[in-house]
């Protein structure tokens, strides 16, 4: 009898008890100083933390520079905007006026201009362009002025079956013609990588190349190429061709939408950050 209690008393006090586990399996990880903090989620350690934040900073000046490029830019392009706009609604000038700006580095682009000439008909550009879902050329014909010098006058637009100046012969100015564009400055080199190469040869063009573009012209003794271009204004020539009018000025200003989605993502990542280092210092209390 006495044999069989000491047996009992063992398996009561003496050996594992299996209600012990989960007692003693809290211990340690309910706690501030065990692994996993009262939230039940795994404790971030100290390097990973430090690691964790310094990214986010990284991000937050990145995300925060780059929103505030892109509101100096918005700021440009408006400023840019509004004088493009004032500039082409101005009074026009004469060809000698624009050219000593020119010749100062005074922007150009978009300033109506007056000019009286007579076109060299049979030294006509034509460079792929579209007009109201039409494609074809805009024909660009050189205007020798009184003294002169030579101008490229963008006329306008004509179908592609209208290229050949003697389907068009009405629309062919042989006189003198005075006339009002907006000035544009010529680029000086191909636009792209994907511009096509220009052909004067053929006489078409891809992009304005003005030296390209004067070649077999003729200049006479002591005259010179004007060192910018003219785009006419609206308007049918007679026979309907070409279509002045064609230069869109049109600046796209994406940049507010940029600014937002750049701050919008800084933003995003501050609170996140702050909950993390929220939480990091919670776990600790």
């Amino acid at each position: 009898m006495s044999k069989g209690a000491s047996t009992r008393s063992e398996g009561r006090e003496g050996g594992p008890r299996d209600d012990a586990g989960p007692a003693d399996a809290g211990a340690g990880h309910g706690r501030p100083g065990g692994d996993v903090p009262a939230t039940g989620e795994p404790r971030m350690g100290r390097g990973r933390f430090a690691l964790a934040l310094g990214f986010c900073l990284v991000g937050i000046a990145i995300l925060f520079a780059l929103g505030s490029w892109q509101l100096e830019r918005l700021h440009w392009k408006e400023a840019l905007i509004a004088e493009i706009d004032s500039r082409i609604h101005a009074e026009p000038v004469d060809l000698a006026t624009l050219e000593a700006r020119f010749a100062a580095g005074e922007p150009i682009d978009y300033t109506p201009v007056t000019v009286t000439g007579r076109f060299l008909n049979d030294h006509e550009r034509y460079f792929l362009s579209t007009f109201e879902g039409q494609a074809g050329w805009n024909v660009y014909a050189p205007l020798r002025l009184a003294g002169g010098d030579v101008v490229f006058v963008n006329r306008g637009f004509v179908p592609y079956d209208m290229r050949d100046p003697d389907r068009r012969r009405a629309g062919q100015p042989e006189g003198e013609v005075t006339l009002i564009g907006l000035a544009r400055a010529a680029p000086t080199e191909k636009p792209g990588y994907f511009t096509p190469e220009n052909e004067p040869a053929k006489d078409t063009f891809f992009w304005q190349d003005l030296p390209a573009m004067a070649e077999g012209v003729p200049l006479g003794q002591g005259a010179r190429l004007v060192p910018f271009l003219v785009a006419a204004g609206p308007g049918r020539a007679e026979g309907g061709w070409p279509v002045g009018g064609t230069t869109v000025v049109s600046l796209p200003n994406n940049h507010l939408q940029y600014v937002v989605t750049w701050y919008g993502i800084c933003l995003v990542l501050v609170v996140m950050t702050a909950m993390m280092i929220v939480r990091r210092y919670r776990g600790r209390a």
